[in-house]
């Protein structure tokens, strides 16, 4: 393939630009609307339990949230379900959620250890550095499996789940193509994961490549802050008010911070809290009553992989959101706390013997994960009592049959002296081995929350909003109120492991709610340019044709950090080089910093190509000159591009996935 520059001999380094950097457009009420759409559905898929939520366009202000799930865990409130899969052995899928959980844990062992069984399985996507359409996960028995497949698996069961739901409720057979579709990322998530996303939902069916518009990829954190700008004074805890001495679960929060309420008000959250249906007040809620144009907030999204923490301004009068500082966070999420109590057994036991436990009777493992997360949510600042983690009988008796002494005997060896054996046959844990399990997730939280409370652009912030499942944990919200010592007023809505799901729907019901983002990343092209002597280093130099060039030149479409406006182009021309080639391929690079000068500067790396497919646009014009716009204030980026002498399109793609 020919490059579309002058350094055709030098591979890609070469583009040159025709084009002025950067010019802005700013018009952003034209933001396209997409095809109309009966129904809004979102999926919050999460690290550790998932759920789906909608509304009619008809009846925006009506969030409704999906059916009850069938089983659940004791003391765990089953609105949402696991995110758990399980294939066949012939790897067909089978179930997902509690289902796939019960079934695969009534598996007699001879047989369950052929079957694929997988839990946890997002986390993947965020930690793998060259994620590919051929990323592999491993199944609960080590075998792997294909991550698009379980990806895709798994929408294709919240696809069906959800028109189900809406056949029943219409009355008739509900049409896909009616759906708007809305999945959940984290917002610190790169290009590459959410495009993963996206193509396990056309692998899944949900909505087809020709149709890109029909699915909205929506930032976790962005979808909490739509949310919490609608609630109303009943639909929160504000921690500054109250003492969070009990936590507070589904149960008793009607109780927490409400003892002031009107009887009405109780009546109407006890209501609320038996329907699956939340009704969203147009106006904008009570609490922002108190803010004013220009006010900040931080939402501080903590779920089970990761933490996401996000910076909004307020612009009245339509309460639309401007982000002000990248968005931040990192793996930090509970499932951190799980680690902790693996590497736990693993002290008392013995990694060899885990490691083999884990495989070899692998759904006694999930078992065990099952007790110690309803232990863990019992885990409180002021707790006195001990807790009890019930250890399945295959434990005890593979381990005796490992070792060949006792649980109890390891528990008295051990130097772990927090950790006891109840005579039921139990492990029994003090609080404050508990806590100290907590301490380096909540502990990396904090020294995040502290670093971005230390910028300039995160200075007098108003309210912090505590969202996400793991946001229940009185230990966190303890945490966190030390750190912020009053600076800020922390809130956490009800149902706080629903408040993205609620939000993901309302930002489908209006993607142009938030209007500036900031770019994570720098992002551009290498191009050369004319050479200058004294500016640019000689070893760059290139003599082509008597002209002089400087290669490996970073043109940036956008810096770190910058805000960019939803709609905002950036402008770009390209000409092929030979008058017969077909497609144009440039490499996309993109750095950390703010700005860099060449492509081969070290934290410059490249992240995707752009494609631009020239074939049929062949044209008599001496030089065939390719605009390409840019798209960088969605969440996601979009290319399009148009041949200037012929004003026809040209079809453009970016890709992040590396292949």
């Amino acid at each position: 393939m020919a490059d579309p520059s002058p350094a055709k001999s030098m591979g890609d380094p070469g583009i040159t630009p025709l084009s002025p950097s950067h010019t802005q457009q700013n018009d952003t009420d034209q933001v396209p609307s997409g095809p109309s759409f009966v129904v809004v559905v979102a999926i919050d898929f999460g690290t550790t339990s998932s759920g789906y939520a909608y509304a009619f366009a008809k009846e925006p202000e009506c969030i409704h949230t999906m059916r009850r799930w069938e089983g659940g865990d004791p003391g765990v409130s089953n609105q949402k379900t696991p995110t758990t899969i399980l294939l066949t052995p012939d790897r067909k899928f089978h179930s997902f959620g509690y289902a796939a959980r019960d079934f695969y844990h009534d598996l007699d062992p001879s047989e369950s250890k052929h079957w694929l069984y997988l839990e946890k399985f997002k986390m993947k996507l965020h930690t793998t550095a060259n994620l590919s359409i051929n990323t592999d996960l491993h199944a609960a028995n080590g075998k792997r499996v294909k991550a698009l497949d379980i990806f895709a698996y798994a929408l294709a069961f919240f696809k069906e789940q959800a028109l189900k739901e809406l056949s029943d409720q219409t009355g008739g057979e509900f049409d896909n193509s009616d759906v708007r579709w809305v999945i959940t990322v984290p917002a610190i998530w790169k290009m590459p994961a959410k495009q993963f996303m996206r193509e396990a939902a056309y692998k899944s069916g949900l909505v087809s490549r020709e149709n890109p518009e029909q699915l909205i990829i929506a930032l976790e954190p962005e979808a909490a802050s739509i949310y919490c700008r609608k609630l109303r004074l009943h639909q929160m805890v504000d921690l500054g008010t109250q003492t969070t001495q009990n936590g507070f679960s589904p149960s008793d929060n009607v109780g927490s911070g409400m003892s002031q309420a009107s009887p009405a008000a109780k009546e109407h959250v006890r209501r609320n809290r038996q329907s699956r249906t939340f009704l969203v007040e147009n106006v904008i809620g009570e609490l922002w009553s108190e803010l004013e144009e220009g006010d900040r907030y931080v939402v501080v999204d903590c779920g089970g992989g990761t933490v996401d923490l996000t910076v909004h301004q307020i612009r009245l009068p339509e309460g639309h959101l401007k982000e002000l500082y990248k968005a931040s966070g990192g793996p930090y999420g509970s499932i951190g706390i799980d680690y902790e109590f693996e590497k736990l057994l693993c002290k008392i036991f013995g990694q060899d013997f885990i490691d083999q436990f884990k495989i070899k009777r692998p759904a006694a493992w999930v078992d065990l994960m099952i007790a110690f997360e309803s232990r863990k949510r019992a885990a409180a600042p002021d707790r006195t009592n001990p807790l009890n983690i019930n250890l399945p009988f295959s434990f005890i008796d593979y381990y005796k049959k490992f070792r060949g002494h006792s649980v109890e005997h390891a528990l008295r060896k051990s130097n772990v002296d927090f950790v006891k054996w109840s005579s039921q046959g139990m492990l029994r844990m003090n609080p404050d081995a508990m806590n100290s399990l907590f301490k380096p997730t909540i502990d990396h939280i904090i020294q995040h929350l502290t670093e971005l409370f230390e910028k300039p652009e995160v200075s007098d912030i108003k309210f912090l909003f505590l969202v996400g499942g793991f946001a229940e944990s009185p230990l966190l919200q303890q945490a966190v109120q030390n750190m912020l010592q009053g600076r800020s007023r922390i809130i956490i809505p009800h149902d706080v492991g629903l408040t993205i799901l609620k939000g993901a729907v309302l930002f489908g019901l209006d993607p142009s709610v938030i209007k500036v983002r900031r770019s994570p990343l720098t992002y551009g092209v290498g191009v050369l340019n004319r050479f200058v002597e004294g500016k640019h280093p000689p070893e760059k130099l290139l003599v082509k044709d008597g002209t002089r060039w400087c290669t490996d030149v970073f043109d940036t479409f956008i810096a770190a950090d910058q805000s960019v406006a939803l709609g905002e182009m950036v402008k770009r021309s390209y000409t092929p080089a030979k008058p017969s080639q077909q497609v144009i391929v440039i490499h996309v690079y993109c750095s950390e910093k703010e700005n860099a000068g060449f492509i081969s500067e070290p934290g410059v790396r490249k992240c995707g190509t752009l494609r631009l497919d020239v074939s049929g646009t062949e044209s008599t014009a001496a030089r065939r000159e390719i605009q390409t716009l840019m798209q960088f204030g969605d969440t996601e980026i979009r290319a399009m591009a148009v041949d200037v002498s012929t004003g026809r399109t040209v079809k453009a793609s970016i890709d992040f996935l590396s292949h």
